[in-house]
């Protein structure tokens, strides 16, 4: 008898085992690599060993007055190979002779990938914001849905429309990963508000600026809450942008 309680214990455990996956999600605004190379950026995302990575502030043959080293390149696909990673990329904006946008980085395929404009209205949007969003496929034929996101730097009356836009586009797609750089602290209504059909899974520890953080405002964003377990948070401290990359480990769980 004691045999078989030790034996339907571990089988249960196997069972909750294989019923969850764990994912490390990171997210970073590179700030268009004017404060590091792409080899330190893509060494820092290395170490970190994420699945899956929202990055904003992506150039794409760009020839930035301010950021002569990375003339040309395209940072993304730089990423992708220094990294070992699978690549999206998702244009925002014309800039500087290229493209200007955000991207993902994925140890695990990527089934579909769409980028979709955030509103830009004529009272109050700066430059063009988008989603950019991706079917990953992290188990033959098992997938989740994760989308990489940088909001307007300038009111918050733009930040809700977008905060609006992103769940119309996302809530229907369960289970889902947002991450990115809303540039809204929590107690602001795009957040408190706008997001609270949302599990934030970052920590609360300040992100910009990097040199002397005060304010949250880089984020990852989960749902269904039923569907994800928290295991740990982290606000790094490095100095290759002026933002602090943030991670979530996650369990996704009910998978089968």
């Amino acid at each position: 008898m004691k045999h078989l309680i030790t034996l339907l214990f571990f089988s249960t455990t196997r069972c909750a085992q294989e019923a969850s996956v764990r994912l490390k999600i990171l997210s970073y605004n590179l700030r268009f690599g004017e404060l590091a190379s792409l080899e330190q950026l893509a060494n820092f995302i290395k170490e970190q060993n994420p699945d899956v990575v929202a990055l904003q502030e992506v150039d794409c043959r760009t020839f930035r007055d301010r950021a002569p080293l990375q003339h040309d390149k395209d940072f993304v696909t730089e990423l992708g190979f220094r990294t070992g990673m699978l690549t999206a990329y998702g244009k925002t904006i014309p800039y500087a002779g290229g493209y200007y946008g955000i991207g993902i980085l994925s140890k695990y395929p990527l089934a579909k990938v769409e980028r979709i404009y955030l509103p830009k209205t004529k009272e109050n949007g700066k430059e063009q914001r988008a989603v950019l969003v991706a079917q990953v496929e992290y188990k033959d034929d098992r997938y989740f849905t994760f989308a990489c996101t940088h909001l307007d730097y300038t009111n918050t009356e733009e930040r809700q429309l977008q905060v609006a836009k992103l769940n119309e586009v996302l809530l229907d797609k369960s289970p889902v990963i947002v991450a990115g750089d809303f540039n809204a602290r929590p107690d602001s209504k795009e957040i408190a508000e706008g997001m609270n059909a949302w599990t934030n899974v970052s920590d609360n520890a300040p992100t910009a600026p990097a040199n002397a953080p005060r304010n949250k405002i880089d984020y990852i964003f989960c749902y269904p809450a039923d569907r994800w377990t928290v295991e740990k948070a982290t606000t790094y401290n490095v100095p290759f942008s002026d933002h602090q990359p943030i991670s979530a480990v996650l369990l996704l769980k009910n998978v089968q």
